[in-house]
């Protein structure tokens, strides 16, 4: 019987030592060892993050530094980001209790990637959409943003305690099920299918070069909302490439 997929912690260019270290020890704390940063804006082995990661110094060690976001979560079968702007347009957010049961439902050997942004100003509506779902954790409006580490504690507290069950008094959590054949296609093949998509409509003058690049992303977000799946995205790509086929040899 396969088990619940492993989690992964993704911050993308955090800038403070205090926090990286921070975030490794609650990584032991919730049992989560593999920790990953996207081009980091300070040195993960500073003597300060070593000293903020406990006995969490090992996840910190092991960390692994990517160059993009896309790079970094292109194994993972389901990632939920973080936002706590008010600014997104119109990528929906969810509150954790309605996003977190659905990230860790999934289960096989892929990862289940939680992205947290830059301590000065989050995520961009670009890396949002690379995402099925969107966490807005239940702070205040006036000011909704969390310290990075606070924030990651926030989201495997939650996680560890759907995990392990809810306490006798708790109201009862419902989760759909999933099977492997409803798993949500890979950011990585997705963004490969769109590449296609955009390249096509550009070509047959569906898109403009000036305006491509707000019209693919709600062509994404649609996708990521509907969740579809990994052989879906096949047969769209498929047909991209048979269409653009005809259209340069005139078949159509």
């Amino acid at each position: 019987m396969t088990g619940p997929a492993p989690l992964c912690v993704v911050l993308v260019e955090p800038a403070g030592p205090l926090n990286v270290g921070s975030v490794a020890r609650l990584c032991a704390n919730f049992a989560v060892h593999d920790l990953r940063l996207v081009t980091p804006r300070c040195d993960p082995s500073d003597p300060d993050a070593l000293r903020m990661a406990v006995h969490g110094r090992s996840v910190l060690t092991s960390a692994r530094i990517y160059p993009t976001l896309l790079a970094a979560v292109s194994d993972c079968s389901r990632v939920v980001a973080t936002a706590g702007r008010l600014d997104h347009g119109t990528i929906p957010l969810g509150p954790p209790e309605a996003v977190l049961p659905w990230a860790i439902s999934g289960s096989g050997q892929q990862p289940i990637a939680l992205v947290f942004g830059r301590e000065d100003h989050g995520l961009t509506n670009a890396e949002l959409l690379l995402s099925q779902r969107v966490i807005t954790l239940h702070s205040s409006d006036t000011y909704p943003s969390l310290n990075l580490s606070h924030a990651v504690a926030v989201v495997l507290h939650d996680i560890a305690r759907l995990q392990t069950g809810p306490s006798p008094h708790a109201e009862p959590v419902l989760v759909s099920p999933e099977t492997p054949e409803t798993e949500p296609a890979g950011p990585k093949a997705l963004e490969a299918c769109l590449d296609d998509a955009e390249e096509l409509l550009l070509e047959v003058g569906f898109l403009m070069k000036h305006t491509a690049r707000a019209r693919m992303a709600k062509v994404r977000g649609l996708l990521q909302r509907g969740l579809i799946r990994a052989d879906e995205v096949a047969l769209l790509r498929g047909m991209v490439r048979q269409m653009r086929w005809a259209v340069r040899h005139h078949r159509l």
